[in-house]
């Protein structure tokens, strides 16, 4: 819960912040509309010491250029309890670090397959080593607020590919 908070608080100043400030830059190249996101994603309950393990995918729009990106989640969790689908929409701040990398911190709901409502907060670097590919590590961490209020670390990593540019 901790974590959450700190997330939390993370992304207001963000915000706060505005387009540019945090890191002194802004983007020079084409900005990305939408990206599809495609990876794999390793998650650990702590309180469970339960991990699991699967493919992901992702779609990330920019409704606001530089203030606001918006991604709509999938992944299907492989234990050996079984298959746990989860999904999630996160919103987030980006920084533009440099013309090829960028780091975002969002928040957003989470539901899963076992009927269980929850937030995640996620910390997103995404680097691109050409105009329309790249790659990405997402680091989260989620809190369920259901029966037992489980929470989880996870990463995910992959590949971006861009959809639209402008």
């Amino acid at each position: 819960m901790k974590v959450l908070k700190i997330a939390t608080l993370l992304l207001a100043a963000a915000l706060a912040l505005g387009p540019g400030h945090a890191f002194g830059q802004q983007q020079e190249e084409k900005d990305h509309v939408a990206v599809l996101e495609i990876g794999a994603a390793g998650e650990w309950g702590p309180g469970e010491n339960k991990t699991s393990f699967g493919p992901s995918v992702a779609v990330e729009v920019t409704p606001i250029e530089h203030w606001l990106e918006i991604e709509a989640g999938l992944t299907p969790l492989m234990s050996k309890g079984g298959t746990e689908w989860e999904a999630d929409l996160v919103f987030k701040k980006p920084f533009q670090l440099s013309k090829n990398a960028e780091f975002m911190v969002g928040v957003g709901p989470q539901w899963s397959s076992t009927n269980s409502f929850g937030a995640t907060a996620v910390l997103d670097f995404m680097f691109w080593t050409s105009p329309n590919y790249g790659w990405f590590v997402e680091p989260s961490y989620s809190y369920g607020f259901s029966h037992g209020h489980e929470n989880n670390l996870a990463v995910n990593v992959g590949l971006l590919i861009a959809l639209l540019s402008h």
